[in-house]
């Protein structure tokens, strides 16, 4: 019998009777990491990085969550679990199953570069790897962190100067507090939508240290903010909230960015390639080191 297995609620572990980022509800969940596709409701039971759990329950509520750090082992049923940094997001972890000397790796989602925000990456020897293969293409090679933020910074001090609002689209959790360390806050304010700045509060609350923000609420006047840039969830870009701004340039952080076609369909003035997932090269350095070793 493998130590993983897959089903239609997920990766599951017959001898340890739990499953592995299910997506459909179970007695007992193991959970890579806080984003919507990987931590869903209804499960009985959650088991997850300390450092994830806030996240978590913020998105969640009141769930019967445990927590373990990284590197510390746990006995579940006949398997022994352990989860280690993945790099995707704050808290995120591959999650390594050995069962009978058998070792599995589930890498829930992860990026091979550190970001400086979240736990680096770190390669876990095993005899089975279960990756991610978000940008499984070589189209997707990705920038230097310190590249895209020159052009992110370029076009916000160019907002700035012709009089602009600059909206950055992009993911409340990760994406926005990973753009956050690389924003220039000589340029000018930043503004942070409600979505956003409820993910900082919780992440500012276990001590990760992220620049001063300015939540953009309704009671918020834009004019007393010229020159800010705001960061917002994309779903918000070019509603009502965001027209109060007035004269402003839209874009979007993501790796998606990387297609023309995409890009083109998002209709903003600029796309920026950034991304929390691992790039093509990522994802084969990653594989390569376990097919060293297994």
């Amino acid at each position: 019998m493998s130590a993983l297995t897959f089903t239609p609620s997920g990766i599951y572990c017959p001898v340890g009777d739990f499953y592995i980022d299910p997506w459909r509800p179970v007695a007992r969940a193991l959970i890579t990491h806080g984003h919507a596709d990987h931590a869903r409701s209804s499960m009985g039971s959650y088991l997850a990085t300390d450092i994830a759990a806030p996240v978590m329950r913020h998105r969640l509520g009141d769930i019967a969550l445990d927590t373990i750090r990284y590197g510390e082992t746990r006995q579940i049923g006949g398997a022994t679990v352990s989860f280690h940094p993945a790099g995707h997001v704050p808290g995120s972890a591959q999650i390594k199953v050995e069962v009978a000397g058998e070792i599995w790796v589930a890498s829930g989602d992860y990026k091979v570069i550190d970001d400086g925000l979240s736990t680096a990456f770190e390669p876990v020897k095993c005899h089975h790897f279960i990756t991610e293969s978000t940008f499984g293409l070589p189209v997707f090679r990705w920038s230097s962190q310190a590249d895209v933020a020159a052009q992110i910074n370029d076009w916000w001090a160019g907002c700035a100067a012709a009089g602009k609002t600059a909206f950055l689209g992009c993911y409340a959790l990760g994406k926005a507090q990973r753009l956050l360390t690389m924003l220039d806050p000589s340029v000018g304010p930043i503004l942070t939508h409600t979505a956003i700045e409820n993910t900082n509060r919780i992440i500012r609350g276990q001590g990760i240290l992220l620049p001063d923000t300015q939540l953009a609420n309704a009671e918020l006047n834009p004019k007393e903010y010229p020159g800010a840039l705001v960061l917002a969830p994309p779903s918000a870009l070019g509603s009502a909230w965001a027209r109060k701004f007035g004269a402003q340039e839209t874009a979007f952080a993501s790796g998606w960015m990387a297609l023309r076609g995409i890009r083109r369909r998002r209709a903003g003035d600029r796309g920026f390639v950034i991304s929390d997932h691992a790039d093509w090269s990522g994802l084969l350095a990653a594989i390569g080191f376990v097919a060293q070793i297994s």
